[in-house]
């Protein structure tokens, strides 16, 4: 582990300025490889910040690139239930508008002095988990990907097309490894996604890999979720580390 630095920054995604929050190792002797990080569907919640502060501390460069970045920095307010709540975030962070965000982060980290967004990797939880999956699909960008409990398959109300938004059916055109990490009791996302999606990741060629964690809920990894497994969330984070170890 090492010294870090964090503080939030801005950059432009087309004609719009988006905010991260950036986290550098302390003086490196040599340029260091990027993370983008993708969030949850609260947006960058302070143990957000504190995972990207881990990865910094691992000897990455890491910005969270936040997806709510045009209508205040957090997810819409404007809602009733609780899966109103989380389909107006979803909504507001559509694959359209998120994605492009996310490789505007990239291309803000190839800006910074010590930095080689040549060896760049993608972290995504939940609604990023499923982003940073699409994002793998679409650029040669990436070294590998690593999305945690990423929905497979987005009920309708998630979708800006008003119809079911698949992963599965694309997760075949995946440009990088990919590495995988999904609660086995999950009250999201049905296990039979989860075994499908990985029938799909083996026919891209890629190296590809899904841990599933028995007992372990959604967002099991957040340690003030009240879903958190501890020894889940230890053993995804050090597969997470090594692979990207690995492959940066």
């Amino acid at each position: 582990m090492t010294d870090f630095t964090a503080r939030w920054v801005t950059f432009p995604s087309g004609k719009d300025e988006i905010r991260g929050y950036l986290a550098l190792p302390s003086g490196p002797t040599a340029a260091v490889p990027a993370v983008i990080m993708a969030h949850e569907n609260l947006g960058v919640i302070p143990h957000r910040q504190r995972v990207t502060e881990q990865v910094a501390a691992a000897g990455y460069a890491c910005l969270t690139v936040d997806l709510f970045s045009r209508i205040g920095g957090k997810p819409p307010q404007d809602y009733t239930t609780p899966h109103e709540r989380r389909a107006k975030a979803f909504l507001a962070a559509r694959d359209e508008q998120a994605i492009p965000d996310l490789d505007a982060g990239l291309d803000y980290l190839a800006t910074l002095d010590g930095v080689d967004a040549s060896r760049a990797a993608a972290v995504g939880f939940c609604l990023g988990g499923g982003l940073v999956l699409v994002w793998a699909t679409q650029t040669d960008r990436l070294r590998c990907s690593v999305p945690l409990y990423g929905i497979p398959e987005l009920p309708a109300d998630y979708s800006p097309t008003g119809r079911m938004r698949s992963r599965i059916d694309i997760a075949d055109q995946v440009r990088c490894p990919v590495q995988a990490h999904f609660g086995g009791a999950d009250e999201v996302i049905p296990l039979d996604q989860v075994d499908r999606l990985t029938d799909a990741l083996k026919r891209s060629g890629q190296h590809t890999e899904v841990h599933v964690y028995e007992g372990a809920g959604h967002a099991y990894h957040d340690d003030t979720h009240p879903n958190h497994a501890p020894e889940a969330a230890r053993l995804t984070w050090e597969r997470t580390l090594d692979f990207l170890r690995t492959y940066l």
